[in-house]
């Protein structure tokens, strides 16, 4: 016997499940993100990251397999790229502040 057709309320709690995991994911990258920041400050490097941006972009797309498109992807990407480097300096600069 097959699944049952779902209805708009399944679907919506299938989002709903999607959605945390999404977050534990994002988090999960953040503290990665962090700890990046971290050793970059400790060896004198800048946030940006030359070229780093193209190779997410690159692993990203060659990862998708659909229905998102190559541009919604880098969009949404790029807005989680911008996050991270935003996380790493507020953390820079909470450590700055700290050694004074």
């Amino acid at each position: 016997m097959g699944n049952p057709v779902m209805d708009l309320a399944d679907w919506r709690s299938k989002i709903d499940a999607i959605d945390r995991e999404l977050v534990r994911l994002l988090n999960e990258r953040a503290r990665c993100v962090a700890e990046i920041g971290r050793i970059k400050l400790q060896n004198g490097m800048p946030v940006e990251a030359s070229g780093r941006e193209e190779k997410v972009f690159e692993n990203v797309r060659n990862a998708n397999q659909g229905p998102l498109g190559e541009e919604e992807l880098r969009r949404v990407f790029e807005r989680i790229i911008e996050e991270g480097k935003a996380l790493q300096r507020r953390l820079r600069q909470q450590e700055v502040s700290r050694q004074k």
